[in-house]
């Protein structure tokens, strides 16, 4: 009898239908059955002999929730019975629905088991589940987006490390991090079984994109950093596996029913006894030749555009051509934040990585870059590519070109008779939260721009990054950062900007509630009671508009 190894997860929504993601201990037909009478059915397709099936659930209801059970070969397998949590539902917008409610943050490092000692403090996404599961009728995101760090890949906990040494020699590269798919699905089954995220992951639709940890720190930092890497006998395992991973477990779910009706390779694995060679063959191009594959998407919820960047993969690291994103990528970007103006109220980028950084980051890095390609010489240039790995330097900002295209951009959407009321970027990567808003030497857009910045929802914040980043925002670092701007010969961005809310430390969330064109945003941070409880203190709120 076929049983539920991980899942379900909701991942698309929309008016009348749904996608539902699970994973099955062996072949079977896995089907979603909703109390309104709405169901979707699908065969699992197999990769690298684990079991997986997307369920399309169709004839859904707009503007309601319906409880959902989810059933392998004819038994039920979801709700698991005595869980405590309230049964899993499906929410649908309604055609009239002018609001929307978007919780994001990254950095999830693996909770441990029920009973353990959390060494990085409270899980916020634990704490949303048992605020939602304490009062399913009460408030709860329409979404939830993931930016970046699901897993990490090259910081794995105790318990993993145990796992590996009974599996391989850790004395051979590479060490205590994951190798190949089967410890990538550990990781996976690590952090989405944890009970609390698990419901909470069941309930509420998510949208994902890869930051780097999902591989290995500093992936894809520069053109010498990758040949190291490919000069290793271990690492085409490891991103290929890593690639193949969040296909299946991440980026599947992102896509809508007609994206995947369209997509040839979500066609060819399910075609076949076996995907893995199918899938195996797409993440070798896609690691052979970035452009070959688009990793972003866009979803429309209502008049609320959201634009998921990938800031990882799609990177050209020529050190004379540097880009964050390549040629096609950005047009894609650009048309897609440019189409139909008058179309939406609020455009929302996700972008793993923060287009605005504290002052003197953001200098560092374009001064780093500056270094790197030349032009200080070529001893600046080798003493630059050792700082950027060992400090990070590695944000929009580092790939000036790019800051200034979407610096561009962002005007350029916010500007004009159909503007939307508000542009936001949503990132995480650098483990505290703050808004940053920015301002334009003349006329800036008409929308109101910010940098929403929201980081970790698990993970720790050393004393030494606190200080340095609260350093990095003062008038002084300011000041510093000028003289690294003077040596790299570079010029000032064409945007400044000024920190308005933070920086805020610990686990925590960001959710922005937008109706109409309206905008507001709350930052919650995670806490323990004393009875032992999490839950999520409200630290700070703002209209945005």
């Amino acid at each position: 009898m076929a049983g539920l190894r991980l899942g379900p997860l909701l991942r698309y929504t929309d008016g009348s239908s749904a996608t539902v993601w699970v994973e099955a201990s062996r072949p079977c037909t896995a089907e979603v059955r909703c109390a309104d009478g709405a169901h979707g059915t699908a065969r699992t397709f197999q990769i690298a002999g684990h079991h997986y099936a997307l369920v399309q659930v169709t004839g859904l209801t707009p503007g309601t929730a319906t409880e959902y059970e989810v059933f392998l070969d004819g038994t039920p397998v979801w709700p698991q019975a005595g869980s405590g949590f309230p049964p899993s539902v499906i929410r649908t917008p309604g055609e009239d629905d002018d609001g929307l409610r978007v919780a994001f943050g990254s950095c999830r490092w693996t909770a441990p088991p029920a009973g353990g000692k959390d060494p990085v403090g409270p899980d916020a996404l634990d704490s949303l589940a048992a605020r939602i599961a304490a009062d399913p009728g009460g408030e709860r995101p329409d979404v939830l987006l993931l930016l970046g760090d699901q897993v990490y890949a090259d910081e794995v906990s105790e318990a993993t490390r145990r796992w590996l040494a009974a599996r391989r020699d850790l004395g051979d590269p590479p060490g205590d991090q994951v190798a190949d798919y089967e410890e990538y699905t550990h990781l996976y089954y690590e952090s989405w079984l944890d009970p609390e995220v698990r419901w909470l992951l069941s309930t509420v639709p998510s949208c994902m994109i890869f930051d780097d940890h999902d591989v290995i720190d500093d992936w894809n930092t520069s053109a010498a950093w990758l040949a190291d890497m490919r000069a290793t006998d271990w690492w085409r395992e490891r991103v290929l596996s890593g690639l193949m991973s969040y296909w299946v477990h991440q980026q599947l779910g992102n896509l809508s029913p007609a994206e995947l009706d369209a997509d040839p390779l979500y066609a060819a694995v399910r075609a076949t006894a076996d995907g893995t060679d199918a899938l195996r063959a797409f993440a070798a191009r896609a690691d052979a030749d970035p452009s070959s594959v688009r990793w972003s998407y866009r979803r429309d919820f209502g008049r609320v555009r959201l634009l998921m960047v990938d800031t990882r993969a799609a990177r050209v690291l020529d050190e004379n051509h540097r880009a964050m994103l390549d040629p096609g990528e950005a047009a894609w970007l650009r048309e897609q934040a440019l189409d139909g103006p008058g179309t939406c109220d609020h455009l929302l980028i996700g972008s793993s990585l923060p287009w605005l950084l504290p002052h003197l980051v953001h200098d560092v890095e374009a001064w780093n870059a500056a270094l790197c390609r030349g032009e200080r010489g070529e001893r600046w240039a080798r003493l630059g590519e050792r700082l950027r790995r060992a400090a990070d330097l590695e944000h929009w900002s580092a790939f000036p070109s790019s800051f200034d295209e979407l610096t561009g951009l962002i005007a350029e959407a916010g500007t004009g008779p159909g503007a939307p009321a508000t542009v936001s970027v949503l990132s995480g990567d650098v483990h505290h939260a703050y808004v940053a808003e920015p301002s334009w030497q003349g006329r800036g857009p008409d929308a109101r721009v910010a940098q929403l910045t929201c980081s970790p929802v698990h993970n720790s914040v050393p004393l030494s990054m606190r200080l340095g980043f609260r350093f990095g925002w003062s008038a002084p670092a300011r000041a510093l950062g000028r003289r690294f701007t003077r040596h790299g010969r570079n010029g000032r961005p064409a945007v400044s900007w000024r920190r308005t809310g933070g920086p805020w430390f610990g686990n925590q969330l960001m959710t922005l509630t937008l109706r109409g064109r309206s905008a507001r945003l709350r930052l919650e941070r995670a806490r323990t009671g004393r009875d032992g409880r999490t839950s999520l203190l409200t630290v700070a709120e703002r209209d945005l508009t």
